[in-house]
């Protein structure tokens, strides 16, 4: 079969997953009012667990308010691991992980707690990935996943989905402009949750 043909084939059933998922979004809205409705999905896209010991907290790029490395920080100093690895996504000329380092450092945190994994993903996706093979080199089993509060769901599934053999316990970290029951309160809030949700999906 020609692969324009293969291609026409597949979007019905996107689009049937598509046509789903909102007549889902629909009854949730019915049953439970909006705004309960609009909590709900905003808080499914959360999954924050206790912090456990682990071999290592693994702090994902993208912390634009260095929210991520605090509270990976402080997941060092009250024992549940022996350090932090801060992703180094490529930007302007050098990596991320030494922009949150030094962040990390003028917020009164040992450069001890930390060590950086510079990386060339561009998504979270390919951040799993590259993880996966920098902590089998390691030899490291058990992490702390800890990301943004709205990214902690897809970002588990796709650590999970890229390795499962790795013990992970994800640790949401607040974000500035994202919670869970009134996302869409501000306009940031609104954009961060239509942004989440369509990645969730995709």
């Amino acid at each position: 079969m020609p692969p324009f043909t293969r291609s026409l084939r597949k979007k019905p059933g996107r689009s049937g997953c598509g046509c789903l998922l909102l007549v889902i979004a629909l009854v949730i809205v019915l049953f439970l009012g909006w705004k309960p409705a609009l909590a709900f999905l905003g808080g499914f896209l959360v999954r924050d667990e206790a912090p456990v010991h682990a071999d290592a907290a693994i702090v994902l790029g993208g912390d634009d308010f260095g929210s991520r490395t605090l509270t990976a920080a402080n997941l060092v100093r009250q024992g549940y691991v022996p350090y932090a690895i801060l992703s180094g996504p490529e930007m302007l000329g050098g990596h991320e992980s030494d922009l949150t380092l030094a962040y990390a450092v003028k917020q009164g945190f040992p450069a001890a707690y930390f060590q950086t994994f510079p990386n060339s993903s561009n998504s979270t996706r390919t951040e799993a990935k590259a993880f996966s093979e920098e902590l089998r080199r390691r030899g490291i089993h058990r992490i702390l996943l800890v990301t943004s509060n709205f990214h902690t769901r897809r970002a588990y599934y796709l650590f999970h989905l890229t390795d499962p053999s790795l013990e992970i316990h994800t640790i949401a970290a607040p974000d500035r402009y994202f919670t869970p029951d009134s996302w869409w309160i501000t306009r940031t809030g609104q954009k961060t949750f239509l942004l989440e949700w369509s990645k969730t999906i995709a």
